[in-house]
């Protein structure tokens, strides 16, 4: 299984994703296509790399998390495939909520996790130093944790719009909405989110 995930990933880097919409991949997958299982799943590794990060950019190792995030997902999907049914909504949809899950575990565990340093450098390091490190943790980890008080909904169209970038109609595709209604409800969640902060930095005061 880790051959055909390092596989996958490779794939992805190289950008060698067929540009093929992936509810077509999935079911010529189930059919047993080889091939279409690859392609499949370089692109289920692409997509769950770009969650991960954006979701754990800000933690101390957060690139090594995101690929094992990304690889724990490739490794679900796989394994679901057989009884994944196609129900009109996106594929992409059936990954988020996968990735969603896996990222949230993988996340618990690498805010606090210790960075290992091999070598004491031999220049001065311009890097943000440890208080500048652990300022931006505290503060991301402050961020997410005030969306965890939003609705699922709000918060993957969040993390989808804002983090990863994605536009309005990449993400209504990938959560089975209209681009207005993803529009309608980002506006909404980030004019939630903004009280939150304002009340949350009153509260520091």
């Amino acid at each position: 299984m880790s051959k055909r995930v390092t596989l996958y990933q490779s794939q992805a880097i190289d950008g060698q994703i067929a540009q093929v919409p992936l509810r077509d991949l999935a079911a010529a997958a189930r059919e047993g296509d080889q091939s279409a299982v690859d392609q499949l799943m370089g692109a289920v590794h692409q997509i769950a790399v770009r969650y991960a990060r954006a979701r754990l950019g800000a933690f101390p190792g957060a690139a090594d998390a995101a690929q094992d995030a990304a690889q724990e997902v490739c490794v679900a999907v796989l394994t679901a495939l057989p009884r994944y049914a196609d129900r009109g909504v996106p594929f992409e949809a059936f990954v988020y909520r996968i990735a969603s899950h896996k990222v949230a575990d993988v996340q618990r565990g690498v805010i606090r996790r210790p960075v290992p340093t091999e070598d004491v450098p031999d220049t001065v390091d311009l890097s943000a130093g440890p208080e500048e490190s652990a300022l931006r943790a505290d503060q991301a980890a402050r961020v997410w944790s005030l969306m965890d008080k939003l609705s699922p909904q709000h918060r993957e169209i969040i993390t989808l719009r804002v983090a990863v970038g994605m536009s309005a109609e990449e993400t209504a595709q990938a959560l089975g909405m209209t681009a207005g209604a993803v529009r309608v409800a980002q506006h909404r969640a980030l004019g939630r989110l903004r009280d939150m902060i304002e009340n949350d930095d009153q509260g520091l005061r």
